[in-house]
């Protein structure tokens, strides 16, 4: 590779969070071999799709991209690579239906990419074709050692666990990150001192079931603690943990330590015990309701938030009525409400039958929507009148005129900018007078 015109690489993320931090790791292997990166698809040389295979959307977006860069690369050279969850799951329909991809990198691969990136590049100017691909799943990968490359923003994303060992029967993320692996804390908290001294004022701690992280003596509440412990962190969050195992201790760090957010996302999918055990969750409806209980009862402020599948094989309107009902119950802040889509390689795409109409999905998928409308704008308009604090974020989406910060509890405020000298990053209390489904609005 020329080091004086470095190639320019333009990445595109797609998904939940662990990609956003999978970026982050891709941008500063690449860059310690002497790529450039650029915001402007038409300046780059190699483009680079993040990818997530979770739910369908995700895919068909990835594909419509590849639509438009099959476009591209016939006027022009250019390396394409997929990387992440969709390239390590769907690596054969890839490489049969999408001939111009020059790259697959899966999630335990990214190390490999500078050189799968040049032999491409090295080809491509010898005027042929040359695919580079690297999925295999690794035991022991945790990208210890590489520090991210952070996108500008007050939040940074640590991940400190990888893999899954839970194979829920509707996720293929064990097929495509592997089996849970923890970092070792010391290089966690290296991150966090990073971060702080970068100036974030957040942190968000990420794995796909975080209660499960262990290294030596270290527990996830041991570890949460020690990172809201980092001078110029003001603020930790973290996500997803499983409702099997949610350890007391957590639950008292969050209680304890001033630092870490008063919000959990805790996962639901369903409300019916026959569908949770097809799901393979390792819970009934009854305990995940108990814990919810545990949960109000340590950390009374707390803010609740969920995930919910509509849909799933064989749920029938009964098994339906039980989960709109524990909706009812829980009365969670927000959720996160999905349609059931079969994902390839899974337990549920072996053993069961997709067989809920598509259009009784939308509609118990709605009327879901619905209820957590209700309840979320209920429960915002029980902040009217107090005062919150908040974290400054950006320009409102709607308006410039406006900020947009976030509470402890992650619900977003609203407010008019004013004569204010706020900036990004920076904390101001505001006395809540309104609010509405999706947020506060502040005086």
């Amino acid at each position: 590779m020329n080091k004086a015109t470095p190639p320019l690489v333009h990445i595109e993320t797609f998904g939940c969070q662990m990609n956003e931090s999978d970026s982050e790791l891709v941008r500063s292997l690449l860059k310690r071999e002497g790529y450039g990166f650029t915001d402007d698809r038409e300046r780059a040389d190699v483009m680079l799709m993040n990818t997530c295979a979770i739910r369908e959307n995700a895919h068909n977006k990835v594909y419509g991209h590849l639509g438009e860069l099959h476009a591209i690369k016939k006027e022009r050279p250019l390396v394409v690579g997929v990387l992440g969850c969709m390239a390590q799951s769907l690596k054969d329909e890839l490489t049969k239906k999408v001939p111009l991809i020059d790259v697959l990198a899966g999630p335990d691969a990214y190390r490999q990419l500078p050189m799968l990136i040049s032999n491409a590049l090295q080809a491509q100017e010898q005027g042929f074709s040359k695919k580079a691909f690297a999925l295999d799943l690794s035991e022991y990968e945790t990208y210890e050692g590489v520090m991210p490359d952070r996108e500008d923003g007050i939040n940074a994303w640590i991940t400190v666990m990888r893999g899954c060992d839970n194979f829920c029967s509707f996720c293929v993320v064990p097929y495509t990150r592997g089996r849970e692996r923890s970092r070792d804390p010391q290089g966690v908290l290296a991150e966090a001192r990073q971060a702080a001294a970068l100036g974030y004022k957040q942190i968000t701690l990420l794995g796909q079931n975080v209660n499960s992280y262990r290294s030596d003596d270290w527990d996830f509440a041991r570890l949460i603690s020690a990172v809201a412990d980092t001078p110029g962190i003001e603020r930790v969050r973290f996500t997803s943990p499983h409702p099997k195992d949610f350890p007391r201790p957590l639950l008292e760090a969050i209680a304890g330590h001033p630092k870490i957010c008063k919000h959990i996302h805790l996962p639901l999918q369903a409300g019916s015990d026959r569908i949770l055990d097809l799901m393979g969750r390792s819970y009934t409806a009854d305990e995940y309701r108990r814990l919810v209980d545990q949960i109000r009862q340590v950390v009374p402020e707390i803010v609740l938030t969920s995930d919910i599948i509509c849909g799933f094989c064989t749920e029938t309107d009964a098994d339906y009525d039980q989960t709109y009902r524990l909706v009812e119950q829980v009365r969670f802040h927000s959720a996160y409400v999905f349609a059931y889509s079969e994902r390839k390689n899974t337990i549920a795409a072996r053993k069961y039958p997709d067989d809920v109409a598509e259009e009784v999905k939308s509609i118990r998928v709605q009327r879901l929507v619905d209820l957590q409308r209700e309840i979320g704008a209920a429960r915002n308009r029980e902040y009217i009148g107090r005062n919150v604090s908040v974290l400054v974020e950006r320009d409102a989406t709607r308006s410039p005129e406006q900020w947009m910060g976030r509470t402890d509890g992650n619900i977003t405020v609203i407010w008019d900018k004013g004569t204010d000298a706020l900036q990004p990053g920076m904390f101001t209390t505001r006395l809540i007078t309104g609010a509405s489904t999706a947020a506060l609005f502040g005086e």
